[in-house]
């Protein structure tokens, strides 16, 4: 899960899993937390911009306007993409651009209340 808005001019990584196997068809509730082990087995969850592995949820600043959270899901022309779990966005980023037969994504919009 991706944020292009996040005032860093990089954009913001919330989530980064992969390796996740072609006969998974849904991720459970809860599926970020990595303590809970509840990703398909063989998924990798790696680090994201919090300098953490598994889900981070959407922060944007206090009074920024409405950020974009874009979740991608990849169809891979290989099984596996050689990285381990401390590899970051940026890196599994550019190994699935070489390996990507198709792609569909999803955006969400969110948006802190100012202060009163």
């Amino acid at each position: 899960m991706y944020d292009p808005d996040a005032p860093t001019g990089s954009g913001w990584w919330h989530w980064v899993l992969f390796d996740i196997p072609t006969t998974a068809t849904q991720l459970v509730a809860n599926a970020g937390n990595i303590n809970l082990n509840l990703t398909p087995e063989g998924a990798i969850q790696s680090i994201t911009d919090y300098g953490s592995k598994g889900y981070g949820g959407p922060c944007p600043p206090k009074g920024h306007s409405l950020h974009q959270y874009i979740i991608t899901i990849y169809a891979l022309k290989t099984d596996k993409l050689g990285l381990n779990a401390d590899t970051n966005a940026a890196i599994v980023g550019y190994n699935l651009w070489n390996n990507t037969l198709a792609k569909a994504s999803i955006i969400n919009y969110y948006q802190r209340k100012k202060d009163k």
